[in-house]
């Protein structure tokens, strides 16, 4: 594939490596915010990695030279059913992910199902951590706020999630930030007799290299609008 790249921090750059590693090639590497749709044309995917701000407008110009993009962005997401709406339309591509990780997509999985059994033991309470590098920009992470909204559809007591002190029928996520940390999520279930926990922890970012390049190689010559549990296909 001739893959595009947006952003060219730590994730970019790593992504550039597990590419290439795959036998891409690299035609684009976009480093800058202000730059011109026409850059990206003839590419057959685009992998952006950027930020809050830049993320609609890059998949919006992606849009318009009909090239498929993988948003690995967070933040943006109250602009998403607009996005939706304008993919859909006009036959663009989408694949967005809170987080790209294979292992942390298992996470989710395996959170459902457990979610599934706790719904009947509401003598436990929900909390969920997590703790990430101190140049990430949203708090809580984008896979906290997945993590909580897989919670909240599995287990009724739950309507909500807040960040910080604990609030009835919400689930509670408390976020760190700490020097050199890919990112770690714990979800734990307390009661007064005991705790159950479940952890994700990822030892570097090449994981999510790797499920970003992924969903390149599976999003090639489709339209329409996916996540990474289609490509994963539990």
């Amino acid at each position: 594939m001739n893959v595009g790249i947006i952003g060219y921090g730590k994730m970019g750059k790593m992504i550039h490596e597990v590419a290439s590693s795959r036998g891409h090639n690299i035609g684009v590497i976009l480093k800058e915010p202000n730059w011109q749709s026409q850059k990206v044309a003839g590419l057959d995917v685009v992998i952006e990695f950027t930020n809050p701000k830049s993320a609609v407008e890059n998949i919006k110009k992606c849009f318009l030279e009909k090239v498929p993009i993988v948003v690995g962005s967070t933040g943006w997401y109250a602009h998403y059913d607009q996005v939706v709406t304008l993919c859909k339309k006009n036959n663009h591509a989408l694949l967005t992910a809170t987080n790209f990780s294979i292992g942390v997509n298992i996470f989710w999985h395996l959170n459902k199902k457990l979610a599934e059994i706790m719904n009947e033991h509401d003598d436990y309470q929900v909390k969920i951590k997590e703790v990430h590098h101190t140049e990430k920009l949203d708090s809580p992470s984008g896979t906290a706020i997945s993590t909580a909204e897989i919670l909240i559809n599995q287990i009724e007591r739950y309507t909500s999630w807040v960040e910080g002190d604990k609030q009835d029928k919400m689930i509670t996520i408390e976020s760190y930030r700490e020097p050199n940390v890919p990112g770690t999520h714990n979800v734990s279930y307390k009661s007064e007799i005991d705790e159950i926990s479940f952890t994700h922890k990822a030892n570097n970012r090449k994981g999510f290299a790797l499920g970003a390049v992924l969903a390149a190689e599976f999003l090639k010559d489709k339209t329409g609008v996916y996540q990474m549990k289609d490509l994963i296909k539990f």
